[in-house]
């Protein structure tokens, strides 16, 4: 039987995706405002000065700064988050999350941002103080490092904190053997197929190819497993392993930290304007953090679009693999209008919202692609 979209659904996708792009505008809007208060109430600076009257060492004041700035933000901004994060979800349909793992999620996501980012931000103090004019070069690399690292080590250390990983037994032998198969044609060596708990959390569906060397996997949420036909299933990990074919993560790894380092460098120069304008004591001021996260926020608004439309190409040449492989174009329809359903996406978002928002491409051209697959 056809698969066909749900045209209550897509009214819903409409209008979850119009308040999801709402609350992004409101957020990015109060991260700027926050930031600015900052720098122009002059609190950036009255908080370092204070802070250096009591600490000498330099590790400790960008440390309890940090804590400051950020912990005061995430306080202000729980509101926004709790609507977002929660109560939207579940106001559509796509949670199934109670209040209490919510709360859970939360706190285990801080346990391992915070410390993480405390790391990497001392680094940057660190390369601000030692390597003067030079310190957004050696960040830039520090940041392909890292990123190389937690691409390898997330899929065994991070990702199990949040959801059960489990070997497919043999009640999905037929499915196992099937995307192992598939791997093996696509050159990709994978330490296993997993399943994992997608349903504690959402009615989505989701499948991907995980880590780096021998920590990748192929890993599918029980919600993708449960909903949809084996057929469907193996178009869906195709298209993640046209990835690997094409050589996506070395390339966006690659493409990324160009525009890291561009952004840096940009950020680098500009920070010197903003240590003269409001009387930093150098680049390396920790006053001056607020004035480097708006340069490196604005650039990431400005580059997204850029970012999207690699994204884009990229998504379309896994797309064609995924159908050139398989030769199952009814399939692959049938599972992006499955999803389209199930994770309320949008099939026909404006051009103007793929543009700035969308890193894949819009669920109805990705059907349509598979239709005229099917008839040529």
């Amino acid at each position: 039987m056809e698969t066909t979209l749900d045209p209550e659904k897509q009214k819903q996708a409409k209008q979850y995706s119009r308040i999801k792009r709402r609350l992004w505008l409101v957020d990015t809007i109060f991260s700027a405002l926050y930031a600015f208060a900052w720098l122009f109430l002059g609190w950036s600076g009255a908080v370092r000065a204070w802070l250096s009257t009591i600490i000498t060492n330099d590790w400790l004041i960008v440390a309890l700064y940090i804590i400051i700035f950020g912990g005061a933000y995430a306080v202000i901004n729980l509101p926004l988050g709790y609507y977002s994060g929660f109560v939207l979800p579940h106001r559509f349909g796509q949670s199934n999350q109670s209040f209490k793992d919510w709360v859970v999620d939360q706190l285990k996501g801080l346990a391992i941002g915070a410390p993480i980012g405390l790391l990497m931000l001392e680094l940057l103090y660190l390369a601000l103080r030692l390597t003067g004019n030079a310190w957004w070069l050696w960040v830039a690399g520090g940041l392909l490092l890292f990123n190389v690292i937690i691409s390898n080590l997330a899929p065994v250390l991070i990702m199990p904190l949040f959801n059960k990983y489990v070997p497919l037994g043999d009640e999905h032998k037929e499915l196992q053997e099937r995307l192992l198969a598939l791997a093996k044609r696509a050159n990709t060596k994978v330490q296993g197929v997993f399943k994992f708990d997608m349903s504690k959390r959402t009615k989505a569906a989701n499948a991907a190819l995980t880590g780096l060397g021998n920590t990748r996997r192929i890993i599918l949420g029980d919600t993708l497993i449960n909903e949809f036909t084996l057929d469907e299933i193996e178009t869906v990990l195709a298209h993640e392993l046209g990835h690997h074919v094409h050589k996506d993560i070395p390339f966006l790894i690659a493409f990324g930290t160009l525009s890291t380092t561009l952004s840096l460098f940009i950020a680098s120069l500009a920070l010197d304007f903003a240590g003269s304008f409001f009387s930093f004591t150098s680049a390396a001021d920790i006053a001056a953090f607020p004035a480097l996260m708006l340069m490196l926020s604005a650039y990431g608004l400005l580059t997204s679009p850029i970012d999207n439309a690699i994204s884009r190409w990229r998504e379309n040449m896994a797309d064609d693999y995924a159908l050139s492989s398989t030769k199952k174009g009814a399939a692959f329809a049938s599972a992006f209008t499955r999803l389209a359903n199930q994770n309320l996406g949008e099939i026909d978002p404006e051009k103007w919202v793929v543009f700035m928002f969308y890193s894949h491409p819009p669920l109805g051209e990705r059907i349509e692609k598979a239709k005229k697959f099917i008839t040529s």
